[in-house]
């Protein structure tokens, strides 16, 4: 089975870019009410973004792996963007263009994660695996399994912290159309 874990609740910093934005210690506890949801055993990886990788760490006592093409959507800059959610969704509407300045198009995003994502599953044909990381990536991913166009209203019912079982999904070729 495939696991996609969204991060606990950050520190919010406006003056530094979200990336770097460490997990909030104060709502550790919320994390850890997710691993009754996730499997003993399994192959964990984990975005290299601090709020993931200290949301795996609460999460397993197993090795947990950072995969640098598990990062969210490129998001440069430390302009703070009042009306995020309408910026993120022009961005779904607009795969293929940079919406905001220092945006990466989604396109690129969904091609970098899809294919970290079948490089571990092809790694780990047989284990039950887990990715902590980002709405926003787990959202092209969860449509390229489907099949389907992403869908914006999982995203935005998405939780901080959050576990979303995308099935038993194996090896196999996401990227195909």
């Amino acid at each position: 089975m495939l696991y996609a874990v969204r991060y606990g609740r950050p520190l919010i910093d406006r003056t530094r870019p979200a990336h770097e934005w460490p997990l909030d210690p104060a709502h550790a506890d919320d994390v850890r009410a997710l691993r009754d949801r996730l499997p003993e055993h399994a192959a964990w990886f984990s975005s290299p973004e601090p709020k993931a990788l200290a949301t795996a760490q609460l999460l397993t006592d197993e090795p947990v792996e950072v995969v640098a093409d598990l990062r969210e959507h490129e998001r440069h800059g430390t302009e703070w963007i009042d009306d995020f959610e309408a910026v993120v969704r022009r961005a779904f509407d607009r795969p293929d263009l940079s919406v905001a300045e220092g945006w990466e198009p989604l396109a690129d995003t969904r091609h970098r994660v899809v294919g970290a994502v079948e490089g571990i599953l092809d790694q780990h044909p047989t284990h039950d695996v887990v990715l902590v990381g980002h709405g926003t990536a787990w959202t092209l991913l969860r449509a390229a399994v489907s099949g389907a166009a992403p869908d914006l209203v999982w995203w935005a019912r998405l939780s901080l912290p959050d576990v979303q079982c995308l099935g038993d999904v194996g090896s196999g070729d996401m990227l195909a159309p």
